[in-house]
């Protein structure tokens, strides 16, 4: 069983990787829209949490209305509670944060950027996910992108579209990059 503070005597036990909080490494998971870079999240949360990791970050599940994707919501890992991030764009919106086809909820945000901001310490990060907002804009999970420079995690997991691998901080440490792409091929 995987032990955040190691087993017995100190020892780290097997799959713990011997990573402390402040050594973090990164895992980017990536894959076009509809890949299930979400659900994969959200499963390894879970799994994480039942070897009795610290579990922080969030993620952002798709909103569907009868079967059309309508919006996208925040999720804290750790408290499971929900609210909305973004709806998509109408015409004429008033939206101030947007990107291409999504009005994105101010407090939404903020909100993500307060979960992001006191995550660390922790065992698994979760920033699902930086997208233009972050990696080119400068706006959105600013909070995800100073928590993951400063470390106080063990493994990140941080969800980033193929087109924008190149946008990341060349000093991450990124352990793998999961492509999840070809696994559905």
């Amino acid at each position: 069983r995987d032990s955040p503070a190691g087993g017995a005597g100190g020892r780290q036990e097997a799959g713990a990787v011997g990573l402390t909080p402040t050594r973090g490494r990164i895992v980017i998971i990536t894959g076009g829209r509809g890949a299930g870079k979400t659900r994969l999240c959200l499963r390894l949360a879970e799994r994480a949490r039942a070897r009795g990791w610290r579990v922080a970050g969030a993620a952002c599940p798709a909103v569907f209305q009868a079967g059309e994707k309508t919006g996208i919501a925040v999720q804290d890992l750790r408290s499971g509670e929900t609210r909305r991030l973004a709806q998509r764009l109408t015409p004429g919106s008033a939206a101030q944060v947007r990107t291409e086809g999504w009005a994105f909820d101010p407090d939404g945000l903020d909100w993500g950027n307060h979960l992001f901001a006191s995550a660390a310490p922790c065992d698994l990060l979760v920033v699902d996910e930086l997208g233009p907002l972050e990696l080119v804009r400068g706006e959105g999970w600013q909070a995800a992108l100073e928590t993951l420079a400063q470390g106080g995690y063990r493994l990140a997991l941080v969800v980033v579209r193929p087109e924008l691998l190149d946008a990341l901080p060349a000093a991450w440490r990124i352990q793998r990059v999961v492509d999840l792409d070809c696994c559905q091929k």
